[in-house]
């Protein structure tokens, strides 16, 4: 098991929980005690992560909603990922791709300035543009496989030697899982297809973005893609954690956290 995975099974068990805390601020939705810090977004971020750091198994910080900062969001971003406990794994969501010279600038960017311990990467170009990352055997590369925008489907269903794209590229990632270092980024909104990825990634870590604002089934999502343990998925929800209440903000997302969390260990339960 690589030290990514270990860290991450460690955090699942010591805190029962399968939630990811996308950490994706928008400043129009901060209170206004929090607009007027000195470092707004951090401020944000740290407030969550103080009321949630116990209850989740990981943080996914979408680099989107710092780089829009310019610098001074570029800064929220490194101090944030300062500010998460050692033992909690924080995940780069910046679905990176690029030919083999640039993806390795980005591998050292994301694992070596930033110190994530994973991030999500594009297969469209292939496999020599993930390799620079897969050659980090201590981190996690989540790669891009079943998304849940609507129009991935026009892209990721097509057929290919008789089967959808999308299994095709879970069978590529299962082939380039030398270091047991991959994972797969499955869209909660696709839940009905999570047994044929598991099927062919039995033991492998599901990253499942769409819970809460975009409406995936939490039941489906457990039922099909956790693994034998009953672990093995990371079920990430940013806007309805974070925007749980607009007063009191990080204690409503303590409490979002949380409900997810125990409707998933009971599903878990009775899968």
């Amino acid at each position: 098991m690589s030290p990514f995975l270990q860290k991450l099974q460690a955090a699942v068990r010591r805190n029962r929980s399968l939630v990811c805390v996308g950490l994706d601020p928008d400043p129009d939705r901060f209170p206004p005690a929090v607009r007027d810090a000195a470092d707004p977004i951090f401020a944000f971020n740290r407030a969550i992560i103080e009321q949630t750091a116990d209850a989740v198994c990981a943080y996914k910080l979408n680099l989107a909603f710092y780089e829009v900062a310019g610098p001074a969001g570029l800064e929220a971003l490194e101090r944030t990922v300062k500010a998460i406990p050692d033992d909690v794994p924080v995940i780069a969501d910046a679905k990176r791709g690029d030919i083999d010279n640039t993806a390795r600038m980005y591998a050292r960017a994301l694992f070596e300035y930033y110190r994530f311990d994973a991030a999500t990467v594009n297969p469209y170009m292939g496999r020599d543009a993930v390799q620079p990352f897969l050659d980090y055997r201590d981190r996690g590369v989540f790669v891009l496989c079943l998304n849940s925008n609507p129009t991935a489907h026009d892209i990721q269903h097509l057929t290919v030697d008789g089967r959808p794209l999308y299994l095709r590229i879970a069978e590529m990632v299962n082939e380039w899982n030398a270091h047991g270092n991959c994972g797969l980024v499955v869209g909660a909104t696709n839940a009905e297809s999570l047994g044929g990825i598991r099927a062919i990634v039995p033991e492998m870590p599901l990253l499942i973005p769409g819970i809460g604002a975009q409406g995936g089934d939490l039941q489906t999502v457990v039922a099909h893609g956790t693994d034998r343990n009953g672990e093995g998925i990371l079920v990430n929800a940013s806007r309805s954690i974070l925007y749980a209440a607009a007063a009191d903000f990080a204690t409503a997302a303590r409490s979002a956290v949380i409900t997810l969390r125990d409707e998933m260990n009971r599903l878990r339960s009775v899968r």
